[in-house]
Protein backbone atom coordinates (compact mmCIF):
# COMPACT_ATOMS: atom_id res chain seq x y z
CA UNK A 1 0.00 0.00 0.00
CA UNK A 2 1.46 3.68 -0.70
CA UNK A 3 2.41 5.87 2.28
CA UNK A 4 0.12 8.77 2.88
CA UNK A 5 1.25 12.06 1.49
CA UNK A 6 -0.67 14.23 3.84
CA UNK A 7 -1.68 14.36 7.69
CA UNK A 8 -5.37 13.07 8.26
CA UNK A 9 -7.76 15.89 10.59
CA UNK A 10 -10.33 13.69 12.37
CA UNK A 11 -13.56 14.53 11.58
CA UNK A 12 -17.44 14.34 10.58
CA UNK A 13 -19.12 15.78 8.09
CA UNK A 14 -21.41 15.39 5.64
CA UNK A 15 -20.19 14.35 1.64
CA UNK A 16 -22.47 14.00 -1.22
CA UNK A 17 -21.01 12.20 -4.19
CA UNK A 18 -21.68 11.69 -8.22
CA UNK A 19 -20.80 9.08 -10.45
CA UNK A 20 -21.68 8.10 -13.99
CA UNK A 21 -25.13 6.87 -14.46
CA UNK A 22 -26.89 9.20 -12.23
CA UNK A 23 -25.19 6.75 -8.93
CA UNK A 24 -25.03 9.02 -6.44
CA UNK A 25 -24.78 8.93 -2.37
CA UNK A 26 -24.18 10.47 1.06
CA UNK A 27 -21.44 9.35 2.95
CA UNK A 28 -20.21 11.11 6.28
CA UNK A 29 -16.20 11.92 5.55
CA UNK A 30 -14.50 10.46 8.89
CA UNK A 31 -10.87 12.20 7.91
CA UNK A 32 -9.32 14.91 5.88
CA UNK A 33 -6.13 15.29 4.45
CA UNK A 34 -5.17 17.87 1.39
CA UNK A 35 -4.90 14.39 -0.85
CA UNK A 36 -8.60 12.48 0.23
CA UNK A 37 -10.83 11.24 2.96
CA UNK A 38 -11.76 8.32 4.42
CA UNK A 39 -15.33 7.78 4.37
CA UNK A 40 -18.40 5.53 5.47
CA UNK A 41 -21.69 5.74 3.47
CA UNK A 42 -24.72 3.32 3.32
CA UNK A 43 -24.18 2.88 -0.48
CA UNK A 44 -22.03 0.42 -1.78
CA UNK A 45 -19.06 1.38 -3.24
CA UNK A 46 -16.25 0.03 -5.45
CA UNK A 47 -12.38 0.37 -6.17
CA UNK A 48 -11.71 2.24 -8.99
CA UNK A 49 -15.30 4.15 -9.34
CA UNK A 50 -14.42 8.03 -10.04
CA UNK A 51 -16.92 10.63 -8.19
CA UNK A 52 -17.63 14.10 -8.28
CA UNK A 53 -17.56 15.33 -4.17
CA UNK A 54 -19.48 17.84 -2.75
CA UNK A 55 -17.97 18.23 1.30
CA UNK A 56 -19.68 20.43 3.77
CA UNK A 57 -16.99 21.08 6.43
CA UNK A 58 -18.99 22.84 9.51
CA UNK A 59 -16.64 26.27 9.49
CA UNK A 60 -17.54 27.11 5.67
CA UNK A 61 -21.06 28.22 4.61
CA UNK A 62 -20.29 26.70 1.24
CA UNK A 63 -18.90 23.39 0.24
CA UNK A 64 -16.10 21.81 -0.83
CA UNK A 65 -16.47 20.88 -4.89
CA UNK A 66 -14.08 17.87 -5.65
CA UNK A 67 -14.38 17.94 -9.34
CA UNK A 68 -12.77 14.27 -8.97
CA UNK A 69 -11.91 11.61 -6.46
CA UNK A 70 -10.87 7.94 -6.80
CA UNK A 71 -11.94 5.17 -4.68
CA UNK A 72 -8.59 3.39 -3.44
CA UNK A 73 -9.65 1.57 -0.81
CA UNK A 74 -12.32 -0.21 1.50
CA UNK A 75 -14.65 -2.52 2.17
CA UNK A 76 -17.91 -1.46 0.14
CA UNK A 77 -19.72 1.18 2.88
CA UNK A 78 -15.98 2.47 4.48
CA UNK A 79 -13.65 3.77 1.93
CA UNK A 80 -10.61 5.92 0.74
CA UNK A 81 -10.66 8.40 -1.38
CA UNK A 82 -8.12 10.38 -3.34
CA UNK A 83 -8.77 14.05 -4.54
CA UNK A 84 -7.20 13.93 -8.18
CA UNK A 85 -9.38 17.26 -9.15
CA UNK A 86 -10.01 19.89 -6.97
CA UNK A 87 -12.11 22.90 -7.39
CA UNK A 88 -10.61 26.38 -7.29
CA UNK A 89 -11.94 28.97 -4.50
Amino acid sequence: MAERRGRRLSLNCRLFFFGEDDFEGEATALDLSTNGCHANSFVQVQVGMVFRLSLFLHDQPWSLRIDKALVRGGDGQNFGLEFTGIRPA
